[in-house]
């Protein structure tokens, strides 16, 4: 495409040439025009002069005043004359002719430099359209990140049409990444109302550290943020989806991983916590088995707070001291004399 423009390029400078040599010819033919039209006009002086003696010889000849040869010489001169006269009116013309000529050359010189001009144009604009569609061969991606497996590879064709096409590859990035979990409605309303509504001065979502969970177990070493809540609730689940950003240094969390998230939201002074293993669930309803000071179990209703790693906290039903059963919970009834064992 380059050496296409340069030729026409090319054209246009030798068309530029032809107009100049055009415009030269018409300067040349414009000062012949002028050359012929001095010398008809002198060639008509000397007619006019020629006829004048002719028209004086003629009455003195009859007259026998000048000699017949006189007369003859004069006639023959005036004869030249009008010889030269239409000789010259011809050069004028002819010169006429050369101006038009050489004007015409200069019109289709001119003609030829716009033709060029517009082939000139016409090749750089298939230079530009080359030049596009060469970048269209070359796949940048607009955000930094890491790369997934090609869907794509060299030799393929690839096309523009987003319909018809699949994607080349996805671009995540991860550093930091984002973390999306959820909170079930009641959760969602007392951070809301412990955080929000009853906050004090000065306290922020924003200052909450969030712990990740790894699918191991073990917990990610670097702390998150919280980043944003959805606009609404999901009526299918009664969850609300969060979301919470981490750095990634390294590059160790991938886009799919499962994870928990664990926040300190409130701190409960002087709570009361006992193993997840030693509450059971029935219908909605939590209880545990309490051994008394006569050894006898007794199945006591409870009320849950939050977990704390392998501990639940009861908000109701409990005293600080009571013994409850952690191992066999499922054999023991309201009632039975046990053997506790403390642990």
């Amino acid at each position: 495409m380059a050496h296409l423009t340069q030729l026409r390029q090319g054209q246009l400078e030798q068309a530029q040439s032809q107009v100049t040599q055009a415009e030269a010819q018409v300067a040349t033919a414009t000062s012949q025009v002028g050359q012929a039209q001095a010398q008809l006009q002198a060639t008509q002086a000397n007619q006019v002069k020629a006829q004048l003696d002719v028209d004086k010889y003629t009455p003195l000849a009859e007259q026998k005043a000048v000699t017949r040869q006189d007369l003859d010489n004069a006639v023959q001169a005036n004869k030249a004359a009008g010889a030269q006269v239409q000789a010259a009116k011809a050069g004028v013309e002819s010169a006429r002719s050369q101006l038009k000529l050489a004007t015409a050359q200069v019109g289709t010189a001119k003609a030829a430099i716009s033709t060029a001009k517009g082939q000139v144009e016409n090749a750089t604009a298939a230079v530009k359209t080359a030049e596009l569609n060469l970048g269209f061969t070359r796949i940048v991606s607009p955000i930094d990140g890491i790369a997934g497996i090609a869907q794509a590879q060299v030799g393929n064709l690839i096309s523009s049409n987003a319909n018809n096409s699949t994607p080349l590859t996805t671009v995540s990035t991860v550093d930091p990444i984002k973390v999306y979990f959820t909170l079930n409605e009641q959760e969602y309303l007392e951070f809301t109302k412990r955080n929000l509504i009853d906050a004090q001065p000065g306290a922020s979502v924003a200052q909450l550290q969030l712990n990740l969970i790894l699918a191991d177990g073990t917990t990610y070493p670097q702390k998150g943020t919280f980043l944003f809540a959805d606009r609404q609730v999901d009526p299918k689940t009664g969850a609300i989806r969060l979301a919470g950003v981490f750095p990634n240094p390294g590059n160790v969390l991938r886009p799919g991983q499962f994870g928990r998230i664990r926040a300190m939201t409130s701190t409960k002074e002087n709570a009361l916590m006992v193993p997840q293993r030693a509450v059971s669930e029935l219908q909605g309803s939590y209880q545990v088995a309490v051994v008394g000071d006569d050894n006898k179990v007794s199945i006591r209703p409870v009320k849950v707070g939050d977990k704390v790693d392998q501990n639940w906290i009861i908000n109701d039903g409990l005293k600080a001291g009571e013994r409850v059963v952690v191992e066999g919970t499922q054999k023991v009834r309201p009632g039975m004399v046990v053997n506790p064992v403390n642990k």
